[in-house]
């Protein structure tokens, strides 16, 4: 055998290991990226709101009053920059009468975001000087009600936060964290100033202390 053949024959063993492909090795996986220093989380949303549009207010009331009360969504919108969007409200009918000691009955019915409907009564003494009577539609606005059993309590008128805009009056009582704006419209006259509370019940009373 020629020389130059065997040596071909001998190098071609060498030369097929040589060329045999290797498997790749694969990549390591990235790590995620750090978040940038300072860079704030993005918050979950909540599944749903547990308060009151100012749009849903406004409708309401206009149900409560009949569409077109004069004053209502002015009211509304003061209180709203007041106190922010309710996550409950009243609505329903009371009357009330007064010598110098007056007293105001009412029911309605209760709507809450946390906690659905309910009936509720109250009643509301007061002393001044004050004469007359009306019978009124009433749109009450109530805040941090997360308990709907939190509302039969008495809660004391709050000095300095009363108004009267175009026939539509509010006033705003407070009991702890808890806050009811009575809003009003009314058929009859009363005449003077007062202070006294609003009692929320279960029931009817016949006694308003």
């Amino acid at each position: 055998m020629r020389p130059a053949l065997l040596a071909l024959l001998l190098a071609s063993p060498a030369l097929a290991q040589t060329a045999a492909p290797q498997p790749a090795t694969p990549a390591p996986a990235a790590a995620p990226a750090a978040p940038a220093a300072g860079a704030a989380a993005v918050p979950s949303q909540p599944a749903g709101s547990a308060v009151y549009e100012k749009d849903d207010i406004i409708a309401a009331a206009d149900g409560a009053f009949g569409k077109g009360a004069k004053g209502v969504g002015a009211v509304i919108e003061k209180i709203f920059i007041d106190l922010g969007k309710p996550n409950a409200y009243i609505v329903g009918r009371e009357g009330s009468g007064a010598v110098g000691v007056g007293l105001r009955y009412g029911k309605g019915t209760l709507y809450s975001k946390v906690e659905g409907e309910r009936t509720v009564h109250w009643t509301g003494p007061s002393l001044g000087f004050d004469v007359g009577g009306d019978a009124s539609r009433t749109f009450t606005l109530v805040y941090h009600l997360d308990d709907t059993d939190d509302i039969f309590k008495r809660f004391p008128a709050v000095e300095g936060r009363a108004y009267l805009i175009g026939g539509i009056s509010a006033n705003y009582h407070q009991r702890g964290r808890i806050i009811v704006v009575p809003v009003r419209l009314g058929a009859g006259w009363r005449l003077g100033a007062n202070v006294g509370y609003i009692r929320y019940t279960r029931e009817g009373r016949i006694l308003p202390f």
